[in-house]
């Protein structure tokens, strides 16, 4: 059975772009444009997977993902940044995500930080 994934990012275009790196493989069971909806998709479809941007509007992946945790301790979150976000990388990872990949994506780090998170 395919590993079930959450897109949570506020860009379609990105969003766009991680269904056609993951389609094929994984199931792609929602996709969130902020915060908020990640959390209620998350309830809503209890993936395996998570992808989900640090910057977004409403509430930021770091507070989604910590919400989604203190409920869901087994769940699995992988962040996406951009370039130069050190810092809220390190409080992303402080928050219990697993992993991260940075943009622009490239087909086999995704598939790597989702082979060492999973």
């Amino acid at each position: 059975m395919a590993t079930r994934v959450l897109i949570a990012d506020d860009s379609e275009f990105m969003r766009n772009l991680l269904r056609e790196i993951l389609e094929g493989e994984f199931e792609i069971v929602g996709e969130a444009e902020n915060g908020v909806e990640a959390v209620n998709m998350y309830d809503e479809h209890g993936p395996d997977l998570v992808m989900m941007d640090i910057v977004m509007p409403i509430r930021d992946g770091i507070e989604a993902t910590t919400e989604i945790l203190e409920e869901n301790p087994e769940a699995t979150v992988i962040m996406c940044t951009s370039v130069g976000q050190e810092e809220k990388m390190k409080a992303a990872i402080k928050a219990g995500a697993e992993g991260y990949i940075t943009k622009p994506f490239q087909k086999p780090n995704v598939l790597d930080a989702i082979g060492s998170a999973v």
